[in-house]
């Protein structure tokens, strides 16, 4: 049997000190993909999504065992002096990356900012993460998730016309940010690297432009035409037909069929020819006219048969298509089991939870999920162990609350 392939990242040694969600998540894809993450944590509580969302019957919470898998997690009280310099002999041991998101100016009041783990380690890359920016007159404003998408656009066209702005069910805008700084800790480290400067940088993700950056056109059409764009509901304005429709059975469709060809091919399936042949119709200006007409002629269609029916023909016709699922209906999905997207997880009591799998795929280098989310400080013997500190040192430091 061949081996596999050393991991992408191995190699690559990360400290992250955020807590919540956009530092984890970025630690989690590199981490993922076989970078070594230490994760620190405040002694006692830990990392906040320990208690968050639901709880297994041990108390930890199901997110945290997917989220933190494979990583180390050591404890140290960064508001100790102690803690500190705990976590400057780390940085001296050896780390590529420090991962933080902490109010902008934390850690230059601790004296661990940018200019401080320079000076320990020249090729040192700091992540900073942070609902504004580390510079700005927002700069010290508190930022979470849904403030972030509220101001950088998305809230403000999420929802219906004639409802209040609605979020997207789940922490989007964390998850953009953990996105935006895994990428560009990945262009820091190949300039370093590869480009061979040899120097670090400072990264400094705010979680708003996290957000604003794939807003689309948003910005350039109020720039060049004064035009707002708006909550449209499930209907996507201008391009036409793309909308969401109840069937039957009381299960909904979404249905894609916006260029011309596909617009003919979705008329005859639901029996309209004569809307595939209407020259209003021909082109997508012409849709947009008459999108209203057209969204009551398929739904009355997908209304009269229940939505598997629905999904074959339309399948069958090959007009883009699916179903608005939950998570009962993902876990039993042939597609998503087919392509390993339902990985089982070893818990720490031999039980075994299904995570989603860690993506995207690489065919020779995948990311692998090494171990669930750990217990508090289960790694503090193995991480300072490296720095020569003995059970008896350890044993001191718990006692000071510092670790």
């Amino acid at each position: 049997m061949i081996p596999p392939a050393p991991e992408a990242l191995r190699g690559l040694r990360v400290l992250e000190l955020g807590q919540l969600l956009a530092g984890p998540f970025a630690g989690f894809l590199l981490a993922g993909f076989g970078a070594e993450v230490i994760k620190v944590e405040p002694p006692g509580i830990g990392d906040a999504i320990r208690k968050w969302r639901k709880l297994d019957e041990d108390g930890t919470s199901l997110w945290w065992r997917s989220l933190a898998r494979g990583k180390r997690s050591i404890t140290c009280d960064l508001r100790q002096e102690a803690g500190r310099e705990l976590l400057r002999r780390l940085i001296a041991d050896g780390v590529d990356v420090v991962i933080e998101n902490f109010r902008p100016g934390r850690m230059e009041a601790w004296g661990l900012g940018y200019e401080d783990l320079r000076a320990i380690d020249p090729r040192i890359i700091m992540v900073r993460i942070s609902g504004y920016g580390q510079t700005g007159p927002y700069r010290q404003r508190p930022g979470f998730a849904n403030v972030a998408e509220a101001f950088g656009g998305l809230r403000y066209v999420s929802g219906f016309p004639e409802r209040p702005p609605v979020r997207t069910g789940v922490s989007i805008g964390d998850s953009l940010a953990g996105l935006h700084a895994a990428f560009a800790t990945l262009a820091a480290v190949h300039e370093r690297d590869v480009g061979g400067s040899g120097e670090g940088q400072e990264i400094d993700v705010a979680l708003y432009e996290s957000v604003l950056s794939i807003m689309e056109s948003l910005i350039p059409e109020y720039d060049r035409l004064g035009h707002v764009r708006e909550r449209t509901g499930s209907a996507l304005p201008g391009i036409v037909p793309s909308n969401t429709y109840a069937c039957r059975d009381g299960r909904f469709v979404v249905i894609g069929a916006n260029s011309d060809g596909l617009f003919r091919k979705l008329m005859h399936t639901i029996e309209r020819p004569e809307l595939a042949d209407d020259p209003r119709l021909a082109r997508n200006d012409g849709r947009s006219a008459h999108a209203e007409e057209l969204d009551a002629a398929i739904e009355a269609w997908t209304s009269a048969h229940d939505q598997p029916e629905v999904l074959r023909a339309l399948a069958d016709a090959d007009v883009p298509s699916g179903p608005i699922n939950s998570a009962a209906e993902l876990f039993a999905d042939p597609h998503v089991r087919e392509r390993g997207m339902l990985e089982p997880l070893a818990m720490p009591d031999g039980s075994t939870l299904t995570v989603p799998r860690i993506v995207p795929l690489l065919s020779r280098t995948p990311a692998r999920s090494h171990f669930a989310g750990p217990e508090l400080g289960a790694h503090n013997e193995e991480v300072y162990g490296r720095l020569g500190l003995d059970a008896e040192a350890l044993a001191r430091l718990r006692t000071e609350g510092v670790i």
